[in-house]
């Protein structure tokens, strides 16, 4: 394995391609008895089109989440997640846009419960009779996230941003999608996306790097398969479909998001650097120390349910900021008097240096979270670069890199904003 060392951080970094092309990552941490997991592959609910073998493949929206319930199910008859938590595990799964991923956190017997994972992650197995018997469960899970006004606005707002890009429609799909998704469906995308060559596996904790590196070469498939192609349409134009969206919810105050797409970096150095510009851009310009968001909470117009996020997945770029405001349409004038200042004048310099600082402490911080850190791990082999690089790289950041991307990145013409308004009786 290869052996990266970071000084600054006081962290060492093993890493390895297997022969079937999987990325392995392991981050020793002598003395911590909490030792955790992910198993990701680069596929999420956004990869609905691809092209695998010479053939295009279409499919319903939702497979990847619905791949995601199933994947559990072990021929026997178990569930994978009864044995890992019998065994002391914490098992579990997420599936966003761009990835899904399987992981678990355990205190003792890591190496039983990794070949666990890494077996059934591997080991497909669908019937006709359960994969129906899902759909039920998986159509409620939709019904609950069509009445969760958070939910309902940040798809409000994709749908308003974007054309085409699959990334629009919600993960798990619609309840008329999943009807079209049949055992063979789950195969399909199995065998396209599953294969080690299309995944990672990230680890943290008091661990023997080599040991781990045993364990996935002998309970992974040899071959290596080809990467299938993702197909997500024409490239997006960076102004908004709608810029203004308005509709009535059941909730006690208004609540709003304001997005802006961007276009992401090629894979690589200049993918992190990217993401690092933009969240310390959005730092200083709405987070919580800004003038901005000082100035709109104490006038109340803002409270402290107000969040900003810059997202990379499934080959797009999206900055959305918002929370609850009883006037979003001025929190909106606001944001965009605050980027034609910047525009003109700049950032303050002390300020830029006190954010770049609370940036840097807040990601020393997060090396102690291992599922992040994974996590983070598993994104940046998908995109082409470490995250134990963004530290360093953070640094080197100048003040100019973060005004080029207010002024570029969040004119006017580039907003959009989603309001959802107290549904009246």
């Amino acid at each position: 394995m290869e052996k990266l060392e970071y000084p600054q951080l006081g962290e060492t970094l093993y890493a390895a391609t297997l022969p079937n092309g999987l990325r392995l990552r392991v981050l020793p941490k002598p003395g911590f008895r909490t030792s955790y997991a992910a198993f990701a592959t680069n596929y999420g609910g956004a990869h609905r089109r691809f092209r695998l073998d010479g053939q295009d493949v279409i499919t319903p929206a939702g497979v990847a989440h619905y791949l995601e319930h199933k994947m559990f199910d072990l021929p026997n008859g178990d569930s994978a997640l009864n044995i890992l938590t019998a065994n002391g595990a914490d098992p579990n799964a997420f599936t966003s846009s761009g990835m899904t991923c399987y992981y678990f956190q355990c205190t003792h017997s890591f190496e039983e419960n990794l070949r666990m994972l890494l077996h059934f992650v591997s080991t497909p197995y669908f019937t006709p009779e359960t994969v129906q018997k899902e759909r039920g469960i998986i159509a409620q899970e939709i019904r609950m996230g069509e009445d969760n006004p958070g939910l309902a606005l940040y798809y409000k707002l994709l749908r308003q941003l974007y054309l085409h890009h699959p990334i629009r429609d919600r993960v798990a799909g619609t309840v008329e999608s999943i009807e079209e998704i049949r055992h063979e469906t789950l195969y399909t995308c199995h065998k396209a996306f599953y294969a080690p060559s299309n995944m990672c596996l990230c680890v943290a904790g008091d661990l023997e790097p080599e040991q781990i590196l045993d364990i996935a070469r002998e309970a992974l498939p040899e071959a290596c398969a080809p990467i299938p192609e993702a197909d997500f349409g024409p490239l997006e134009q960076l102004q908004p479909v709608e810029a203004f969206g308005r509709e009535p919810m059941p909730v006690s105050a208004p609540q709003f998001l304001i997005g802006a797409k961007l276009h992401p970096a090629p894979a690589g150095e200049a993918a992190l650097r990217q993401r690092l510009t933009a969240q310390l851009a959005l730092r200083l310009l709405v987070g919580a120390s800004s003038p901005l968001y000082t100035r709109l909470y104490a006038d109340g117009t803002l409270n402290r349910d107000f969040d900003y996020e810059v997202d990379f997945s499934a080959g797009t770029g999206t900055v959305i900021l918002g929370g609850e405001s009883r006037d979003p349409e001025r929190v909106l004038q606001a944001l965009q008097e605050e980027v034609a200042k910047v525009a003109d004048t700049g950032f303050d310099a002390a300020r830029f240096a006190r954010a770049k600082r609370a940036s840097y402490g807040a990601r020393l911080r997060g090396l102690e979270d291992f599922d992040s850190v994974c996590i983070a791990l598993a994104d940046g082999v998908f995109n082409g670069y470490c995250a134990l690089d963004a530290p360093l790289l953070l640094g080197a950041l100048d003040k100019a890199a973060c005004e080029d991307f207010v002024r570029q990145s969040l004119a006017p013409d580039r907003l959009a904003i989603s309001i959802l308004d107290p549904k009246k009786v």
